[in-house]
Parts: C-alpha cells; structure tokens; sequence
C-alpha cells in the first residue's frame, strides 16, 4: 500500500501483491458467500464450482482503493502495507478529520474508504437525505471525554453542576465530541444543554489539529441559546480572557498546554474519572468511523468483510507490539503497567470494532443527537451501517 500525505507527496512505498487470495469480481461469477467461502480456502488447491481455487486467484484482477485517515498506531499496518485489504491495490492518504467530513458531504468525494465523524454522519443522513457513503463498524478513534472540559480558576466552578448558568465555549457545536460532552453532563450530573449559554468561537482553532470543520459540526438546534464569540478570537482566548467560563474543547487549548495559571481541567483527576464511568457504564465513546462509497459496495458488496478483516488485523498487530515491546519502544516510564491496567478493566480487546461490541454506545450517541434536537430522528443501526457488515465480529 503506498501512503501519502495530503500534498501527495510519498511517504513510503510498499509491494501490493495478494498473497494469492482469491477475490471474486466483475464475471467472476461468485456471490459474497462464495467470496467468502473462497477467501478460506485459497491456497489450499480447493474446488469451487469446479474451478481451481488457485486458477480463479490468478486470473482476478485487484481492485484500485483509495483510502485516507489519520496515521494511528492501530492503523499503521494498513498504512505501511503489512496488511493488505485483499482484492485490492490500495493506496493510503493521510488527512484531518474536519477536510475528510467536507470532502465527504459537500467536497469531490475523493475517497472509496474513508475516516469519518461518526455525528457528522449522523446529521447528514438524518438531515440531508445522504446516502453516497455507508459506515463499516470499524472505529478509529475512541476517547473518553471528561478530559476535555477546561475552566477559568476565576468563575468559581468547582464540580459539574456548578456550570449551570454559565457561558461555554466551543469551536464547534455538532462534533462528535460536544455532543457526546453534552449528553454525559445531562446523563451523569443532570446539566441540560439548555441550563447554560453555548460560545462559539469566531476564530480557527487552537489546537489546529483536525482542519476546517465541515457544516455537520456547526448546526445549531432551536431553543438553545448559541452566540458568536468576539471576533478574531479563538476558544482558548474566550477562556483566558473570560468571556466564556468552561470550555469544552476536543483537543487541549492552547492556554492549557502552554501552563497558563487560570486555566484547568474541571476534573482534576479526569482519568480516575473516565475509569470509574466506564465501569458504571460500559461506554468508551466512539468519535470516528470508517465509511465506504455506497455505489462501490452495492457493487462490490464483499468489500465490506474485506476492509473490516484488514482494520482489524492492523489493530491486532498493534496490540501484539504493545504487549511485546511497547513497554520498551515508548518513552512514557509505565506504558507497560498502564497497559496491563486498561486491559483489567475494559478487556484484552478494549479498542473492538464491530457492531456486536458496541451496539449500547452507538445508541447512546444516537439517543444524545436526537435529544439534543441536532438529529431530526433517531437513527438506528441498520440504517447507517452496511447490511453486509453488521455480523462481522472482532472477538
């Protein structure tokens, strides 16, 4: 798989061979299941329909794929080519989560796989009728958010309930992020979105980290009271300035990185915190998902097994390193022991993919949508993901 950045310069080249695994297209003749049944017995000199196995392999053309998201440790396989998405010649762009959701909705639609605001998903679907991509239960990026709530030292806020009335700062009302925010402070602590006044910054972003926000994450509900903040002014500046009291924010402001003296995190202890409400409630929030070009899957329907199969060897790779040298390899002192707690608490496999591992915590984020009033219905899972992907497992 060759990998570039979003200049299109090379940043490593990699063979794109099959391994010899079969892959039914164009006359090919064979259904999803035979696609299937094939892929388990390549190699072995079977017979299918009194065809070779092996003979099919070889006259199969590979499908061209192009894929973007961020380069993550658990997808760094994928990217560097060590594991391939059979059937095809995939070539990997990285990119920030805010230009992917544009070229999505409303850009060129450069990508037949593609990283994805799981909300602004949502709200498209829900909204605007979209149906050009459809979601693979494959999750790239899962945070717990408790960590990104940030308050001046001087609003007198001490504890969750304590920010009714007060004025919160944003970069983005509808992420994925602010409306998972708003749903555990109306669930954990009773904080309606309605109980205080949301701020949303008029300059770029702080953190710089994620690119333009696409129009899904800045809808703005009926009967909530949302204002611009002053101009030129991003949210780190409302927050240090006073003008907002908290900020929820996806990435560490820039005031708070750089040690500014009044500004904190509400929960001073936000990992103990993120722990203990996992275990109340199962949840560890998922922020991104993978989506495919629909037309592409209603043609080529077995590349949703296909690409979830290589997402998850690539995570799997990752959990293998981590485990085996991790400890080692990284300059945090107790990566080893942190790994070995996370593990204890949420599982060997605790960043799963699949719908049958996170079924409660995509209708959580579908329940807080629409509660939220930024979904005009509340959606369900077999609507928004791929009917040929919703029993694949990652045990």
């Amino acid at each position: 798989m060759k990998t570039t950045d979003l200049t299109g310069k090379g940043m490593s080249q990699h063979d794109s061979g099959l391994d010899n695994t079969l892959v039914p297209r164009d006359n090919s003749g064979l259904s999803r299941r035979g696609f299937l049944k094939a892929s388990a017995l390549a190699g072995s000199g079977a017979v299918l329909g009194g065809a070779s196995i092996t003979s099919l392999a070889s006259t199969a053309s590979t499908l061209p794929l192009k894929v973007t998201g961020y380069r993550f440790d658990r997808l760094q396989a994928l990217m560097d080519g060590k594991v391939k998405i059979a059937g095809c010649d995939a070539s990997f762009q990285v990119g920030k989560i805010g230009d992917m959701n544009t070229d999505v909705f409303s850009g060129p639609q450069t990508f037949d796989v593609t990283e994805i605001g799981l909300h602004p998903y949502m709200l498209a679907y829900a909204n605007e009728g979209f149906r050009d991509y459809t979601l693979l239960p494959v999750f790239p990026l899962r945070l717990f958010r408790h960590k990104s709530v940030f308050i001046n030292t001087d609003s007198g806020i001490g504890k969750p309930q304590d920010i009714i009335g007060k004025r919160i700062g944003t970069a983005g009302y509808s992420s994925t992020s602010l409306t998972w925010l708003r749903g555990i402070f109306q669930d954990e602590y009773g904080v309606k979105p309605g109980d205080v006044e949301w701020v949303v910054a008029a300059g770029d972003s702080s953190a710089g980290t994620a690119g333009k926000l696409s129009k899904q994450e800045s809808v703005r509900p009926e009967g909530i009271s949302i204002v611009n903040g002053s101009p030129g002014k991003d949210e780190s500046e409302l927050l240090v300035s006073g003008e907002v009291d908290v900020l929820f924010h996806a990435a560490e402001p820039k005031a708070f990185t750089q040690g500014h003296p009044k500004i904190r995190r509400l929960f001073a202890d936000s990992r103990a915190t993120e722990q203990a409400y996992f275990q109340k409630t199962g949840i560890f929030p998922i922020m991104h998902t993978v989506a495919i070009r629909s037309s592409l899957l209603k043609r080529e329907p077995w590349l949703a097994k296909s690409v979830f199969d290589a997402y998850v060897e690539a995570k799997n790779i990752n959990y293998q390193y981590m485990a085996k040298l991790g400890w080692a390899m990284n300059a945090l002192p107790w990566f080893g022991q942190e790994l070995e707690q996370t593990q204890v608490l949420m599982g060997k496999n605790f960043y799963s993919y699949g719908i049958d591992n996170n079924r409660k915590t995509l209708e959580t984020l579908f329940r807080y949508s629409y509660q939220q009033g930024l979904s005009r219905s509340e959606l369900k899972i077999e609507q928004l993901f791929a009917a040929e992907s919703l029993e694949l497992l990652d045990p």
